[in-house]
Order: C-alpha cells, then sequence, then structure tokens
C-alpha cells in the first residue's frame, strides 16, 4: 500500500492510502469543535470516507452552513433512533418533522395531541444514552428498487411514493442502533458529536433544539413565533386537504396528469386569503398605510399589485409607495466594515422626510412625492404630488415596513402590517424537510438570471449576504404584523426545476459556489416536471419564472 500526502490548514503529512478523514482529524486536526463532514479538493465528503490520493483537506464543524445541515440531520436521525428503541417502527412512522422555527425544529406525532414534558424527558434520556454509547452511522448503497420494498416492509409509505419516481439506479440508506432511514444530504459520523440538544413541548407537538449558533456548546433557547406557527399549520391544513404532503404524493399526480386542478385550487385559495385581508383593511375603517415586508424573493410585487385589485373592488384607492425613494443621497448612506455601503440599515432612509410626508398625507395636506435616482446616487423631486381622499390608501412596500421606527409617527392605528415570505409547505418524506430558505433561493436564481442577467453563481455567492440582512432587518419583526401571508404554491418547485437546473449546471466545478450548485441539483432530482403553461398569469409564481400580467 503506498502512501498520499495530506494537506490541513497549509501542513502537510504523509498517511498510507485508504485513511479514513476521520482519522486524518485525529492526528492532525484543530479546533475546538468537532466536525462534521469535511471539504476535499473543494468538494464535500462524509468522515467515514477514506482517500486514495493527494489532497487538501478542510474539516467544517456544526458553525459552517455544510455542517450545520449535518448536525440537523444526524440530531434528526438519532431522535428516530431513540425513538425506535423506545416505541417501536410505527411511532417513528408517526414522526413528521415540519419546519424550523427559531433555531429549532417542530415535530408532530400523529396519534399524540400533546407531548407531555414525561414523554419528552424519556425520549431526551435515550438521545443521551446514545450519543455516550458513540454508535456508528453507518451507510449502505443498495439498488433503488431495493430500497423501495425495504420501505414498504418498514410502513414508509412516503418514501416508497418517493422513490417510485426517481432515476438513480442506486439509494443511500444509513442505518444507527437498529433503525434505517433514509436522509437527503450528509450524516455525521457517529453520534458522539451530537451531544448538544433539547427537546421542548411546542403547541402540538415539539420542538428539537440545535446548537445556538452563536455558542455551539449550548442548545439554543426556544422563540415563541406563535403567528409564523399558525401560517405554517395552515400551510399543513392546505397540502392536507389537497392530500400533498410530500414531493412523492406530488410527483403521484403530475404522473396522473392531475396538475391542472391543484394549480387552480392552489391559487384560489391564495386569492382567498388576499381578498380577507382587503375586507379586513376595508372595515378597520382607521387604516390608511399598509405596511409590506418580507425577505427576498417573496412575491412581494406580485401579491401588492393584488391586493390593490381586492382593495379596488371593494371601492377603495390604492397608490403604490415605494421605501427605495426615501434612500438619503448616497454621500450620506452608513457603510459596512469593508467600505461598501450599507443600503439595508434604516439609516439609509431618510426616516425624517418619511414621517413629515406621510403625517401630512394623513392629514389632507398635498405634497410631492420624492424619486431616489439610482444612478447619481440622489434624492430628486421630479413633480410628482399625491393628496389622499377619504377612499385612497397608501400600499408602502420595502425592507422595513414592519419597523416602527421607520413610521414612529404615525397612529398605530392608522398602519396595517403584513408580513410576507415564502413559507413551503411540501416535505421532501415525514423525515426531511424543505428548507423555506431553499425556495426562496432557487426563486431568485431564476429570477435574476431572467430580469437581471445574474448567473446562478453570482446569486448564490450574494446570498449569505441577503441572508444576514434578513436576520438583522425583517425576521426580528415579522410577529408584529396583523397578517402574515404565504406566498409559496405547493406546485412550484416542480415548474421552477426546467428554468433552474440549467443555470445551475452551468456552475464550473472549480468554483466555491459549485457545492451549493450540486446540493440544489440533487434536490430537483426528485421531481418530476410540471410546465408552467396552465399558472394564471397573476400567480405569484409567474414573478419569477416571467409571463406575468403584472409589471414585475
Amino acid at each position: 500500500m503506498g502512501e498520499i500526502q495530506v494537506t490541513v490548514n497549509g501542513i502537510t503529512k504523509a498517511f498510507p492510502e485508504g485513511v479514513s478523514l476521520e482519522n486524518v482529524y485525529k492526528e492532525m486536526g484543530s479546533g475546538d469543535a468537532q466536525p462534521m463532514l469535511a471539504k476535499v479538493n473543494g468538494s464535500l465528503r462524509e468522515l467515514f470516507k477514506k482517500l486514495y490520493s493527494d489532497c487538501v483537506v478542510e474539516f467544517l464543524d456544526a458553525r459552517s452552513g455544510p455542517g450545520r445541515k449535518t448536525y440537523e440531520r444526524g440530531l434528526t436521525f438519532m431522535m428516530l433512533a431513540a425513538l425506535y428503541r423506545l416505541y417501536g417502527q410505527d411511532e417513528c412512522n408517526n414522526l413528521r418533522v415540519e419546519h424550523s422555527i427559531g433555531q429549532g425544529l417542530y415535530c408532530e406525532i400523529n396519534g399524540r395531541k400533546s407531548i407531555s414534558e414525561e414523554f419528552l424527558g424519556t425520549l431526551r434520556k435515550e438521545m443521551q444514552s446514545i450519543v455516550r454509547e458513540d454508535r456508528m452511522i453507518e451507510k449502505k448503497s443498495m439498488n433503488t428498487g431495493n430500497a423501495i420494498r425495504l420501505f414498504e416492509k418498514l410502513g414508509m409509505e412516503d418514501k416508497v411514493k418517493l422513490f417510485s419516481y426517481r432515476l438513480d439506479s442506486k439509494t443511500n440508506v444509513y442505518m444507527l442502533a437498529g433503525y434505517t432511514d433514509y436522509f437527503y444530504g450528509f450524516m455525521p459520523a457517529s453520534t458522539a458529536c451530537l451531544s448538544v440538544f433539547e427537546l421542548v413541548p411546542y403547541h402540538e407537538g415539539f420542538l428539537l433544539m440545535l446548537p445556538d449558533s452563536n455558542d455551539p456548546s449550548v442548545p439554543a433557547k426556544p422563540v415563541d413565533r406563535y403567528k409564523l406557527y399558525q401560517t405554517l399549520q395552515k400551510t399543513n391544513f392546505w397540502g392536507n386537504s389537497l392530500e400533498v404532503d410530500t414531493i412523492g404524493d406530488l410527483n403521484e399526480r403530475i404522473a396522473t396528469g392531475n396538475t391542472e386542478e391543484l394549480i387552480l385550487v392552489q391559487e384560489a385559495l391564495m386569492e382567498q386569503q388576499i381578498a380577507d385581508i382587503a375586507l379586513q383593511i376595508k372595515n378597520s375603517e382607521t387604516k390608511k398605510f399598509i405596511m409590506i415586508a418580507g425577505p427576498t424573493s417573496s412575491g412581494k410585487t406580485s401579491f401588492s399589485y393584488r391586493l390593490s385589485i381586492q382593495l379596488k373592488s371593494l371601492g377603495m384607492k390604492p397608490h403604490p409607495i415605494a421605501l427605495d425613494n426615501y434612500y438619503v443621497d448616497r454621500v450620506k448612506c452608513p457603510k459596512n466594515p469593508d467600505g461598501s455601503y450599507n443600503f439595508e440599515c434604516l439609516e439609509a432612509l431618510d426616516v425624517d422626510l418619511f414621517n413629515q410626508q406621510m403625517l401630512q398625507l394623513l392629514n389632507g395636506e398635498r405634497i410631492q412625492l420624492p424619486h431616489f435616482n439610482f444612478k447619481t446616487g440622489m434624492q430628486e423631486m421630479n413633480g410628482e404630488f399625491m393628496q389622499l381622499g377619504p377612499t385612497d390608501i397608501l400600499v408602502i412596500e420595502g425592507i422595513h415596513g414592519l419597523n416602527d421606527k421607520l413610521s414612529h409617527s404615525l397612529p398605530v392605528e392608522s398602519k396595517y402590517k403584513i408580513y410576507i415570505s415564502a413559507l413551503t409547505e411540501l416535505n421532501i418524506d415525514r423525515h426531511n424537510r424543505i428548507p423555506t430558505t431553499d425556495g426562496r433561493l432557487i426563486r431568485r436564481i431564476v429570477r435574476d438570471a431572467r430580469t437581471r442577467g445574474t448567473s446562478a453563481r453570482e446569486t448564490i455567492a450574494m446570498w449569505n449576504s441577503v441572508r444576514a440582512g434578513e436576520e438583522q432587518y425583517i425576521f426580528p419583526f415579522q410577529e408584529e404584523a396583523d397578517y402574515m401571508f404565504n406566498s409559496a404554491s405547493i406546485f412550484e418547485l416542480a415548474v421552477l426545476k426546467q428554468y433552474a437546473e440549467p443555470l445551475l449546471f452551468g456552475i464550473p466545478r472549480d468554483c466555491p459556489e459549485f457545492i451549493e450548485a450540486k446540493r440544489l441539483l440533487k434536490f430537483f432530482s426528485y421531481f418530476l416536471n410540471i410546465p408552467d403553461d396552465a399558472i394564471p398569469r397573476n400567480s405569484i409564481s409567474r414573478e419569477f419564472v416571467g409571463g406575468s400580467c403584472f409589471d414585475v
């Protein structure tokens, strides 16, 4: 057996061919956190993988994006293995990992209307036992047909459906402490590194708390985001009523040619919500300012148009106001530590002018609206005047719409706040969720390529910065909304696939963004295509794939 040269943190050392990444870490690793996986010559690898040629290795712990996803999967798998030990296969099949709330995963168990502290205490103790045992997480590649038969035997009908529509001849199955399951993505090598977690009762289910992103040595504290929870539960109810909870369910509808009705029902449900919002605003009588905010690629523009149409149908006169026109002159704009302009902070807006003008409008005065010239970086007055009558109402869209510091002078009763986001209502299967951020990233990749000529590589490269701004300026205010609107459609990922795949395939393998592109391409391999010709022209999905009747 020959030797290979392995470089870690700039230091090179010889190892025998076939050495595992785990053993390389034991000899060359550093840092205070246990790695979850490794990057070998730019490609992600699980720690049990072996090396057979010279390479550069970077170990990733739970503080990295891929590492945190790996920790989440490993922790979920360990929870299921503990549940299997205590209650058997049926209880594992009844568990559903729904969505994230704060830094926790919300889970429910069919047949258990509420989860007691006693139940969670028993489950927590069993999970801690598996951590102490340092159980290996085994990975087995098998023929997809054999995997389907295995899942049939285990009663995992959601996975049977999922793999019945996959073209891959091989499927990876994971085993831990006697329990077998499938997971989308990489796994840790063993359970000893999964010691940081907590289980907390939450409404009808419970939260599986992950390590705190600021201090991974302790579990994150649970946060009660009740409006978000209610919105997500309503979304799940829709999925149940449409009998489309998982990708397998959706593929079954596509394969039988039964998607047009699904699209029409989904759009009708969405339109009904928008009509309800308009009626609430109409009936309040005091509302003059509709404040709309949400993270990137939420469909805010299309939503604003559709809400305006509903308001007009009730005899009101909505007028759009873009907060972007209230930017301060660029020379006054705050800067980031690297010297670039920080256009996302509240101080980048002329808050005093905004409040002055909105109060003047509220008092019936006539004002001249500003216009921001993005070429010159200057605020201009171009002769656009406005005065509000009895039925006029302003629809204000912008990143800080829900922050009362923006509209501090306006009476509370004059504002109606709407938080909008694409809260993905589909799961891969019962134990593998689809993160909301994935749906929005895919939307943005498709839209930016179509409308701005931005490559998928560029969109992925800026995504972490975009997300950081959302965490700071949008998410902290979401619970202050009067209404939380979910703009995600149950069918849209199957539509976006045909647009996103070519863009992702266009990212070169030697780019840092290729890792994320590869992950998303694997994700799309679960979906059958839905052509977009059945999607109405006023659909929020049209904002991203094109063909909208609105100016988006």
